[in-house]
C-alpha cells in the first residue's frame, strides 16, 4: 500500500521546502534526503556542515530493501591514540574540542553523493540546487541560530573566516538579518558538478588541507582522497510487535536500544505505577549505556558484540540485578571508574508518495563544529574526535565515559549516539530521531516506547523527558519532567534526580497510520523546525 501523501519533518522551514521541491520535481524520499541535508548544511550551521558527518536510514518500499548509509568521521592517518594527552598521560584542555586538530575526516558529502547516484531518482545537481541557492542568496538569521552564534561568539571569532561569514564587528548579527555564504555555494556546486570528487580531490580538497594544517590540524590529502562511506546492515529489535529498525555500530543507538527494549520485555509497563515505570526504564538505560562505554565502537576495527549485547539470554542476566524496590548503583555494576571528576546535531525524517522512508542524522559535534571555517571552501570544521574515547574512563563534552574499543586509531571512526530510527507495526509507521549528544538514545527510547502505547506524532515529540547513561550515576530531566511526589518517590528509592537548566532535543517525527491512511509530521516545539504533509 501506498500513503499518496509525502511527508518531511525537519529542523527548518527552508530545509522541508528544500526537499518538498525535490519530490514535487520527481523525486523520492532519497532524493529529498539529499536535499534537506544540503540545506541544512546552509541554514543550520552550528549543527551541520559539509565539514561533518551524518547517518542515514533507508527503507525502499517496492522490495523492502533496507539499509544503514554510514557518512560518520574518520580520524585522520596521522592520529594517535594519545594525541589530545600531555606529558604525564592527562588530558589537554580543550584540544579535542577546539581547532582543526579536533575534526575527524568529513564524511557528509560522500553520503550525499552515495546516496543520490545509488538510490535518487533525479540528478544529484538537482537534489543540490536549493542547497546552493541558500548559500547564494542567503537567509535570514533565526533564533536558533542566534543562540549558538551568541553561545560559540568567542571561538568562531578565533576564525577570520567564520567571523566574516557570522558576525558582525565581532558579535552575532540580530534576528532577520541575512547570511550569506558564497565560498560554500561555490563548493556546493564543486560537488553538483563532480560528484565524489568535487570535495575529496582537487581544489577543493587541497583547500581544505592546506587550512587545517596552517591552523593546527593533521589532515593531509590522502585522508581525503581515500574517504568513503559505508553501508552496513541495520539493527533489527522486535517487541509487543512492533519492528524497530535502528542504527548500527559505529552507532551505540541501535545496540543500547535493542538491549534496553529486552531488558524491558519482562516487565507489563502498563501495570506498572509512573514511577515505577521510570525506574525501571532508568535501570535499563543504565545497563545499556554501561556496555556502551565497555563494548561499542568502529566494528571496522574492533570486534563488537552486537548479537550477545542484543539477546534476550543476556538481557536476561542484567535485568536479574535490577530490584524494583531500590535502584542500582552504577558503581557496583562490574566495569571501570570514572578517572575524572551539549552539542548540537540535526535529524530529519522523510516519507513519499511510494512509502519509501529516511531517517536522516547528522552532526559537526558541538555548536559549529570547532569553530574553524576554511577560508576558501566556506566549510565549518566538526570537533568529532572527541566522541572517541581520550582516555579510558575519561568523560568528553557529554560526560560519556569509553575504552579500549572506541579508542582513537588512524582511519577508525568515532562511536556516536546519533540514532535514525524507523518503527513499524500493525498500526502504521513511525520515523524518528533528534540530536541532544549523549541524551539522543533516550529520547529516541521514550519515543518509542510512546508511539507502542498508542501515542501520535504530537504526544510523541511533546513527552517529557528523562536520562540515565551510567555515569555520571544520575537521573536527568527536563523542568517538570516529574511532579513532586514523583521526584520524592524516585529519590527514596536512590536515585539522584538532576534538574537539566532547559528542555532539551529538538525531535522529528513522521508518522503513516496503514488503516486510516493518516500521514503526519510533527518538529519538536523545543526548537524552531518545521513539518511539512501533502496530497500528490
Amino acid at each position: 500500500d501506498r500513503p499518496h501523501r509525502a511527508a518531511i519533518a525537519s529542523a527548518h522551514p527552508l530545509a522541508s521546502a528544500a526537499g518538498m521541491q525535490v519530490l514535487e520535481d520527481g523525486g523520492n524520499a532519497f532524493d529529498a534526503a539529499v536535499a534537506v541535508s544540503a540545506a541544512l548544511t546552509v541554514v543550520a550551521p552550528y549543527g551541520a556542515g559539509l565539514g561533518g558527518g551524518g547517518f542515514w536510514l533507508l527503507q525502499r518500499a517496492e522490495d523492502r530493501f533496507e539499509t544503514f548509509v554510514d557518512g560518520r568521521e574518520k580520524a585522520p592517518l596521522a592520529a594517535t591514540a594519545d594525541m589530545y594527552l600531555d606529558a604525564s598521560g592527562q588530558p589537554i584542555t580543550k584540544a579535542s574540542r577546539v581547532g582543526p586538530l579536533a575534526a575527524g575526516v568529513p564524511g557528509l558529502p560522500a553520503g550525499l553523493v552515495h546516496i543520490a547516484e545509488t538510490y535518487g531518482a533525479l540528478p544529484l545537481s538537482r537534489s543540490l540546487e536549493p542547497a546552493i541557492r541558500l548559500a547564494r542568496d542567503g537567509f535570514p538569521v533565526w533564533p536558533r541560530l542566534r543562540a549558538g552564534l551568541v553561545a560559540r561568539r568567542a571561538i568562531l571569532a578565533r576564525s577570520p573566516a567564520a567571523s566574516e561569514t557570522f558576525l558582525v564587528d565581532g558579535t552575532a548579527p540580530g534576528l532577520g538579518d541575512v547570511i550569506v555564504q558564497p565560498r560554500l555555494a561555490e563548493t556546493l556546486e564543486r560537488i553538483a558538478a563532480q560528484g565524489h570528487d568535487g570535495f575529496y580531490r582537487g581544489a577543493v580538497a587541497g583547500a581544505l588541507v592546506e587550512g587545517a594544517r596552517a591552523a593546527g590540524g593533521i589532515w593531509t590529502l590522502e585522508d581525503l582522497e581515500t574517504y568513503q562511506v559505508v553501508e552496513r546492515e541495520p539493527i533489527v529489535a522486535t517487541w509487543r510487535g512492533t519492528r524497530a529498525l535502528m542504527a548500527p555500530p559505529p552507532s551505540a543507538g541501535g545496540v543500547a536500544m535493542a538491549n534496553i527494549f529486552q531488558i524491558l520485555s519482562a516487565y507489563d509497563l502498563q501495570r506498572h505505577s509512573r514511577v515505577e515505570q521510570v525506574h525501571l526504564v532508568v535501570e535499563a538505560m543504565r545497563r545499556a549505556f554501561r556496555d556502551r562505554a565497555l563494548y561499542l565502537g568502529d566494528p571496522d576495527f574492533v570486534d563488537v558484540p552486537v548479537a550477545r549485547l542484543t539477546h534476550p539470554f543476556y538481557a536476561a542476566g542484567q535485568r536479574a540485578s535490577i530490584r524494583l524496590d531500590r535502584a542500582t548503583p552504577s558503581d557496583s555494576l562490574p566495569g571501570f571508574k570514572v578517572v575524572s571528576g551539549g552539542g548540537q546535531t540535526t535529524h530529519f525524517s522523510i516519507l513519499d508518495t511510494a512509502g519509501n522512508r529516511v531517517a536522516g542524522t547528522q552532526s559537526l559535534n558541538s555548536w559549529f563544529g570547532c569553530g574553524y571555517m576554511e577560508p576558501t571552501t566556506g566549510v565549518m570544521l566538526n570537533n568529532e574526535m572527541d566522541d572517541f574515547s581520550v582516555k579510558p574512563g575519561v568523560g568528553n563534552l557529554y560526560q560519556l565515559v569509553g575504552a579500549q574499543a572506541n579508542a582513537i586509531a588512524p582511519g577508525k571512526r568515532m562511536l556516536s549516539s546519533m540514532s535514525p530510527t524507523i518503527l513499524e507495526s500493525e498500526r502504521g509507521v513511525a520515523i524518528l530521531g533528534t540530536p541532544g549528544g549523549s541524551r539522543i538514545i533516550s529520547m529516541v527510547t521514550l519515543a518509542t516506547l510512546e508511539w507502542m502505547n498508542g501515542a501520535d506524532a504530537e504526544t510523541i515529540v511533546s513527552l517529557p523527558r528523562f536520562h540515565h547513561q551510567y555515569l555520571p550515576d544520575k537521573l536527568f530531566h527536563e523542568p517538570g519532567a516529574f511532579g513532586e511526589e514523583e521526584a520524592a518517590a524516585l529519590r527514596a528509592l536512590g536515585h539522584q534526580l538532576s534538574e537539566v537548566s532547559r528542555l532539551y532535543g529538538n525531535m522529528q517525527v513522521v508518522t503513516w497510520d496503514f488503516k486510516t491512511g493518516k500521514v503526519e509530521a510533527v518538529s519538536d516545539f523545543r526548537g524552531q523546525g518545521d513539518a511539512k504533509v501533502r496530497v500528490y
